[in-house]
């Protein structure tokens, strides 16, 4: 049978819709997470990193959000390279580490820039499962005024019943894990993650906000869209929880720049940080 001009067309129609589906299911889905683990270890495009350089307008609107104070600690400053470090340690198939990261992407991106970052959903087997996030392993962070250090421990997938091992944290590393991540009420056996030093002064154990009812059902562009929506909960949890980070940061690098830590914003959370 002969294809007429009007059977061509509706062909074309049907490729084109099929083709909006499948895109609606990948990274663009912001309903489900079906298709997400499809982008694990797929770079983060350069549109992505300008969503998490939320502007100053935003970020003041929603202050400190519904961020959560970090353990304030008073030892001696960690330091890489002649500047403050800011350390964190953590696995792809946490999903705690899972939330952790959007905020702490964002602060640091204050501060400096990074090269390699990319997509990573957590373990489809664990609490909130396959929840969107990005990966540190094998991204580069530079920056005129802070060190940056990242150990991915384990991976997403497991592998005969475990994950498998990625990174492993140095003498010093283990030693202000036992330090300062010891057994409580909430991580009975100590060495929970995530784990963030900032700079020994700021220690943020766990994440400050449940990813399930947050992130999950969701997807990257979804969340980072939410994000600049002041009123939602995605944006009070994130960039709350990115402006304490931030105001930590400029607690322990002398507030500078002060393009970010003069701000108005930055600088109440900092008082209130004691």
């Amino acid at each position: 049978m002969k294809l007429t001009m009007y059977h061509k067309a509706a062909i074309v129609l049907a490729v084109i819709i099929i083709g909006a589906v499948i895109a609606y299911f990948g990274l663009g889905n912001s309903s489900g997470t079906l298709g997400l683990a499809s982008q694990d270890n797929v770079p983060v495009q350069a549109y992505m990193i300008s969503r998490l350089q939320v502007p100053n307008n935003v970020s003041s609107v929603v202050g400190a959000g519904l961020g959560k104070p970090l353990q304030q600690v008073n030892d001696t400053p960690l330091m890489l390279n002649g500047k403050p470090e800011v350390l964190y340690i953590g696995a792809e198939y946490c999903p705690f580490c899972a939330a952790e990261r959007w905020p702490l992407i964002i602060a640091l991106m204050r501060f400096g820039s990074f090269s390699g970052l990319r997509y990573m959903t957590s373990s489809a087997t664990d609490y909130s499962p396959n929840t969107p996030t990005f990966t540190f392993l094998n991204a580069t962070y530079t920056s005129n005024y802070i060190s940056f250090v990242s150990v991915e421990l384990e991976g997403n997938n497991q592998v005969n019943g475990s994950y498998p091992a990625l990174q492993t944290p140095n003498s010093s590393q283990n030693a202000l894990l036992n330090k300062y991540d010891a057994p409580t009420a909430a991580c009975s056996t100590g060495g929970c993650i995530p784990f963030i030093d900032f700079g020994n002064k700021g220690i943020d154990v766990g994440a400050t906000y449940d990813p399930y009812g947050v992130l999950d059902s969701s997807s990257w562009n979804a969340i980072s869209e939410n994000i600049y929506n002041t009123t939602s909960l995605q944006s009070s949890s994130i960039i709350g929880q990115a402006n304490i980070f931030t105001a930590e940061i400029c607690n322990m690098d002398n507030s500078t720049p002060q393009s970010v830590c003069g701000q108005q914003y930055i600088k109440r959370i900092q008082n209130s940080l004691g």
